[in-house]
């Protein structure tokens, strides 16, 4: 069996581990395939950790699968370098996967989320981790307006990092004349820049008279994107 193996960007946060083991080992499951966690930075094991750990093992082959939403500076550098230093010092065959994305998977676990979570009519501020590539941040802009048509709420989108108008302040000016709003992180697992904007909600709150809720990060939310992401990438049985 192709093994699975997760790859997040890593963070320093003590809870975002625990979080993408989770996810991989739900993913795991769905797909019956023994799953492993790799990181790109911060956190360990990284991905030639894994890769060698497989390859003891008997492992001759992997899925890649990168959990990130975008296809910015990470997916197109970081993730490719990574994949090569990993499959030279391990001789596993690694067939990366493409990662999370925007598409109507993630709009489809983001409105399902906001159906459990948001109260009616609150006004839902997508907060992910912010990029300076203008077509992926116009791509999470497309995403937000996607989950609003599933949702049937308003729905807009501000960055936790970049120029005026994220973090923060940005969740104020989004929260100016509402009545209720409710931040949606696309996150996968916790996160400083989330944990940042929840220490600032009761100051935001009373700085613009709104009612706030949240929802947590997606973790096992995922667990079929990312299924679906494996399957996809699984080399073809040869003839």
């Amino acid at each position: 069996m192709t093994a699975l193996i997760t790859l997040s960007h890593g963070s320093r946060h003590p809870s975002a581990s625990g979080g993408i083991r989770r996810l991989t080992r739900a993913a795991g499951q769905l797909i019956d395939a023994p799953a492993f966690d790799a990181h790109l930075d911060f956190t360990e094991p990284t991905l030639p950790d894994v890769a060698l750990q497989l390859a003891a093992a008997g492992h001759r082959e992997a899925v890649v699968v990168p959990l990130l939403f975008t296809d910015a500076f990470h997916a197109r550098h970081d993730v490719p370098a990574v994949v090569s230093v990993a499959a030279e010092v391990s001789g596993l065959a690694l067939h990366v996967a493409p990662g999370l994305g925007t598409g109507e998977e993630v709009a489809g676990v983001l409105s399902q989320r906001v159906a459990l979570d948001a109260p009616t009519g609150a006004h839902v501020v997508l907060y992910p981790v912010g990029t300076t590539d203008p077509a992926a941040h116009g791509r999470l802009v497309e995403l937000g307006a996607r989950v609003a048509e599933l949702s049937g709420h308003s729905v807009c989108v501000v960055p936790a990092t970049g120029p005026a108008g994220s973090g923060g302040a940005g969740v104020i000016e989004a929260a100016m004349g509402r009545r209720a709003v409710h931040v949606l992180p696309l996150f996968v697992t916790d996160g400083l820049l989330l944990d940042r904007l929840r220490e600032q909600l009761p100051r935001i709150a009373a700085a613009t008279g709104a009612r706030f809720t949240s929802s947590p990060p997606l973790s096992i939310d995922l667990a079929a994107v990312v299924a679906a992401r494996y399957q996809a990438a699984l080399p073809l049985p040869a003839v």
